[in-house]
């Protein structure tokens, strides 16, 4: 499924949430919540990253390669909330988080001999220190429940960088650069609970720059451009 099909279906069924919740009259939880300039928390989340893969016009013309194919793999993440709030609809959010994610690069050989094919996976484990700065638009507080969208930009370093790395016992290693620029848009929606605020929401980010360094090896130089996608479900905790 596509990123954009599942943003889609996940706003729609927030609307839907919104519309059925909003239908009893409850006691409201933190009244004063909206009035307050600054707001902090934490976040943790589960992430789905990816890469978008573009391939040379020759690539197949490398060593009898065939296929080359992005595995998108299970990370976590860990982030620190402040929240300035602009109207009281408008937010601007900083979420400066760790993030531990893997890709894996799949490459198809044919075999010159029975006419077979042979598999081989690159894993690309990282490391970042992610700093997203956003603008979340609310709707107006229903009860103790609100819908959002949210939308923004990201910078990205990668601790886990093997960038100046000639190899790994010999082995051949892809090579990407430690930072990344990406924009990011999402939905989620704000429960108002008795002591704080919880708020599930899922994000998309596409990566900006060229990852990929290409050094003449055999997995990077068919490679034209390497860049990052990922899939965010976080769960905010703000007081």
């Amino acid at each position: 499924m596509k990123p954009e099909t599942i943003l889609f279906l996940i706003f729609s069924l927030l609307i839907g949430s919104q519309n059925t919740y909003a239908q009893k009259k409850k006691i409201e939880n933190l009244p004063k919540f909206d009035r307050k300039k600054m707001h902090f928390g934490f976040s943790i989340g589960i992430n789905s990253s990816d890469f978008v893969v573009d391939r040379m016009p020759d690539y197949q013309n490398y060593d009898s390669l065939r296929v080359i194919e992005s595995q998108a793999k299970t990370g976590f993440n860990l982030g620190i909330i402040a929240d300035y709030h602009l109207t009281p609809v408008l937010n601007l959010r900083f979420i400066p988080a760790l993030s531990f994610a893997q890709r894996n690069l799949e490459y198809t050989f044919a075999s010159q001999n029975n006419g077979s094919y042979n598999r081989v996976i690159k894993p690309v484990e990282s490391t970042f220190l992610d700093f997203p700065l956003s603008i979340k638009y609310r709707s107006a507080r229903l009860n103790n429940f609100a819908a959002y969208v949210v939308g923004g930009a990201k910078y990205s370093i990668d601790l886990a960088s093997q960038k100046d790395v000639t190899g790994v016992f010999g082995e051949e290693i892809v090579k990407l650069s430690r930072q990344d620029y990406s924009f990011e848009v999402g939905v989620g929606f704000d429960f108002f609970l008795e002591y704080f605020k919880f708020s599930p929401e899922i994000k998309l980010s596409f990566g900006l720059p060229n990852l990929i360094i290409r050094d003449g090896g055999i997995y990077s130089d068919p490679i034209k451009k390497l860049t990052s996608r990922i899939v965010l479900i976080s769960f905010h905790f703000e007081g």
